[in-house]
């Protein structure tokens, strides 16, 4: 005696259910790929425009998020010169090309990528150890000749040089000034900024 199989056990419902599954997670992934692109690009809501490095940048400390965030204030041309939004992009881009083609990943961490062997740069343009208002300058100093301007902090790792050119030393704080002001949920974690300040 046969007994009629329920619906929900027969072979055509589990590849209907399997087609419709799978259509859906498609669609689904199609619309936070989109989201996600607006969220990580230039001139988001978490991302701000290459501009931003014409500005001041600093951290505060949030309470309600229990986080450092980046706060942008007044204006702060980089180099002493106001870029327009496409002079910024060329330069920040310049920068981070820089990066890749030096291979900074193989000993530093960028926006949580790369190596623990030398200092994370997410932040860098913030550290405390470059001083003060104009500190450009002394980063693009030690970025053309590293050996001369290393700090080790006792661990004797010194960067070698890597024969950047001026331009792309300029490129590079650029780059890192940029990167400073993406909100990156608090990370890395207990970086001392300078003039960080407490809301």
């Amino acid at each position: 005696m046969n007994e009629p199989i329920p619906f929900w056990a027969s072979e055509a419902f589990w590849k209907k259910t399997a087609i419709w599954v799978t259509s859906g997670s498609f669609v689904l992934l199609i619309l936070l790929t989109f989201d996600s692109l607006a969220k990580i690009s230039a001139g988001g809501s978490r991302v701000p425009a290459y501009s931003v490095i014409n500005k001041d940048i600093s951290y505060r400390f949030d309470k309600q998020l229990q986080r450092y965030q980046p706060v942008v204030l007044g204006d702060a041309p980089l180099f002493g010169k106001m870029l327009n939004e496409a002079e910024a992009e060329q330069l920040v881009t310049l920068g981070k090309k820089t990066t890749q083609a030096k291979n900074c990943m193989n000993c530093h961490t960028l926006l949580g990528n790369g190596a623990y062997y030398a200092p994370d740069l997410t932040k860098a343009w913030l550290d405390q150890a470059w001083g003060g208002a104009g500190h450009e300058t002394a980063m693009v100093q030690f970025l053309l000749d590293p050996e001369k301007y290393a700090r080790t902090y006792g661990s004797n790792r010194k960067m070698p040089n890597l024969g950047i050119t001026e331009e792309e030393a300029r490129g590079v704080v650029a780059f890192l000034k940029w990167m400073s002001a993406i909100d990156t949920n608090g990370f890395p974690h207990n970086f001392k900024a300078i003039g960080a300040e407490e809301e």
